[in-house]
């Protein structure tokens, strides 16, 4: 008796300790994988630093945080907002912000973020002790302290909330400006200097007003106090038709009309802009098109071109582009001989209500109408918006971005095909056979020999 009540107590025992790793079992497990309510990363979407979070969301870091703070205690140096709204440069914000230059966003919000946990008491107590911390993009800040004050410096920025969020799994200080890397420097340096170099008007290139499609000739400058400079029944005279002024050959003196560096210049204006690389890359290395519209602009043409932006031009099947000469014949379809802004068109489309421009791709025409307060081209499914205004315009060449790639309707065929029908006739029997099957037939055997039924 005693020792059967020992083996159920060690049954009993037993057991309990395997309940007890199965409670504990899903507990260790999803602690390190799941992103609860009180983590830092939900703290600083809710937080003051409002601007620091949309950029973190823009940057599309959100799921990478995750991971890291499922791995590490965190810390995040939070620039106020009024440093990302006001104080930063206007133009690094645009180049920040701009689609192509997501890695340099990337790198700048990951320059802010230390997989570790860095708490006020930890701090440097003097400038001769500062220390330096990885950040997650692989580079180094430093950490130091003044004598004097005893304020915390990361970087040249000054530490003005420490502290300012406290979760189990990070922490978030508040300072004054923000931090920028050298490589992202770097990057906005080039691109600033690039841009002046190869983004700007050739010189001495005409200006056309967009109202009238007229050139703009600069009025000589008048000095205060002198009389005016035409007479007042020269100043009352009709002025000129608004008919578009003929375009001026080639050859001026300042070579206004130079259509191999005009392209060049539109098609480095595309690349700055970011969003336009494959149609660059069409234009320069698929295709000769870029010589071919330089000649027609030193013949005195003008264009507009219709550039399909890299979101469109990816959606483009191998079929589309398997064809000989099928890259150089989408390209046609999108260059107007004409010279067109983005407000000439919507002028237009809201007057008439439909346009039907000519294209290089002879005899096929673009459609363009108004939709939603922009210019959209083509038909049905196959239509694009205008979608970035005035990308280049000097006067001989537009550049208008659309959001889609534009196919001319098919053609019906005339020669519709046409269903021959066969009449089938019934095989012959000869006459020797006819008289075999009367005989059956009157006999009532007929039905045993299926030619007879023929």
């Amino acid at each position: 008796m005693a020792l059967l009540l020992f083996f159920n107590f060690l049954l009993l025992l037993s057991g309990l300790r395997f309940s007890l790793a199965l409670q504990e079992t899903p507990s260790t497990t999803t602690h390190s994988g799941q992103i609860n309510s009180n983590s830092v990363l939900v703290a600083l979407l809710d937080s003051h630093y409002t601007e620091l979070a949309e950029l973190v969301e823009k940057a599309l870091l959100l799921q990478t945080l995750e991971e890291t703070v499922g791995k590490h205690n965190i810390t995040i140096f939070a620039p106020k907002n009024e440093a990302l709204e006001r104080d930063l440069d206007p133009e690094f914000k645009r180049f920040l912000l701009e689609p192509g230059n997501l890695k340099s966003l990337q790198t700048l919000l990951l320059y802010h973020i230390v997989p570790s946990r860095i708490e006020p008491h930890s701090w440097p107590k003097s400038t001769s002790d500062s220390t330096r911390h990885r950040t997650l993009s692989n580079d180094r800040v430093q950490l130091s302290s003044e004598d004097s004050s005893g304020a915390k410096f990361i970087g040249t920025a000054k530490v003005i909330n420490p502290n300012a969020v406290d979760r189990p799994d990070g922490v978030i200080h508040g300072i004054e400006q923000l931090l920028i890397p050298r490589s992202v420097q770097q990057d906005f340096n080039n691109r600033r200097s690039l841009r002046s170099i190869s983004a700007v008007k050739p010189e001495g290139a005409p200006e056309v007003d967009p109202r009238t499609h007229r050139l703009k000739k600069p009025a000589p400058p008048v000095l205060p106090g002198a009389p005016p400079v035409l007479p007042i029944y020269d100043a009352m005279a009709p002025g000129p038709s608004l008919a578009p002024a003929p375009a001026p050959g080639p050859g001026g003196p300042h070579h206004h009309f130079n259509g191999m560096r005009q392209v060049k210049d539109f098609i480095q204006t595309l690349l700055q802009y970011g969003g336009y690389n494959e149609m660059a890359d069409i234009l320069v290395n698929l295709t000769s098109l870029a010589t071919e519209m330089g000649r027609l602009v030193s013949e005195g043409y003008v264009l507009t071109v219709l550039a399909p932006n890299d979101e469109a031009m990816a959606k483009l099947t191998t079929d589309q582009l398997s064809e000989p000469g099928a890259p150089e014949q989408i390209i046609y379809y999108h260059v107007i001989p004409e010279y067109q802004t983005e407000e000439s068109m919507y002028n237009a489309v809201r007057r008439f209500g439909k346009v039907s421009y000519d294209t290089l791709r002879l005899p096929h025409k673009v459609l363009a109408q108004e939709a939603d307060g922009s210019v959209k081209f083509g038909h049905a499914d196959g239509s694009a918006y205008l979608f970035d205004p005035d990308i280049y315009t000097d006067g001989r060449i537009s550049v208008q971005g659309i959001d889609g790639v534009l196919f001319p309707p098919e053609e019906k065929t005339k020669d519709e095909k046409k269903t021959i029908k066969v009449a089938t006739a019934k095989p012959r029997r000869g006459k020797l056979l006819e008289v075999a099957c009367r005989m059956l037939v009157a006999i009532g055997q007929d039905s045993r020999f299926s030619t007879c039924h023929l």
